[in-house]
Order: C-alpha cells, then structure tokens, then sequence
C-alpha cells in the first residue's frame, strides 16, 4: 500500500507540471500576411547590429559599418523582414540555466525517494 501511495503522488506530481496544449482546428483559408514595415525592420536589425557582441563578431569577419549598411541596403522587403523575425527569435545568452537547475533539482528529489523507498541508507562518517 506504501508503494501504491507513493506511486500516485508522483503519478499527480508528472499531471500537474506538465504544460496544457490547447488543440483545434486550422482555418483552411489563407491568412492574410501584414505589410512589411521596412523601416521598423531596420530598425530592429541595427539594434542587434549595435550591441557589443555582434559587432565585434561582425569586426572579427572583416566587415566594416560602411560595408554592413551597403549590404542591408541590398537586402529586399521580404529578406530584411524575415531577418527581422530571426533576430527576434535569438535568444543571446539562452535561458536554460533555470531548467538546468529544474532537473538537477529533480533528479536529486527522485534520487532521495528511491533510496527512501528502497529501504537503504547512506551514513557518512
């Protein structure tokens, strides 16, 4: 009964933190895209241009201001939009040190309670 008891809090434990995905139907219609507003595209891609990481990476390639402008310049709508929608999708430095520590966390918890459940113990001396 002790393992049945323990199974089912960790069964609820599993429910309860994983995310709800809400499903349905897909229009079959064709969405309509938004005009590309090249200037706000722009705009963005020399913010990132101007931070310090990139611009030395882009220094280091042996490109000069001058040379990066000439090449945006050449760039259609299309191509600086969807250069737009990447830089926004860039995660500089990532965010996964929170979930690095989620799991170590979670490891160690499942760890702790198969020792516990298996009836073993641990002395340090």
């Amino acid at each position: 009964m002790k393992h049945v008891t323990w199974y089912l809090i960790i069964a609820m434990f599993v429910i309860g933190i994983t995310p709800r995905v809400h499903a349905g139907f897909s229009p079959s219609e064709v969405v309509g895209f938004s005009p590309v507003d090249r200037a706000s595209d722009l705009e963005k891609i020399q913010h990132a241009i101007e931070t310090k990481m990139i611009g030395e990476r882009l220094k280091q390639i042996g490109l000069t201001p001058d040379e990066i402008q000439k090449r945006l310049a050449q760039l259609s709508d299309q191509q600086i939009h969807e250069l737009a929608l990447q830089l926004d999708e860039l995660k500089v430095g990532g965010d996964a040190g929170w979930i690095v520590l989620g799991v170590v966390i979670v490891l160690a918890a499942i760890a702790v309670l198969v020792i516990y459940l298996t009836g073993h113990e641990i002395v340090i001396q």
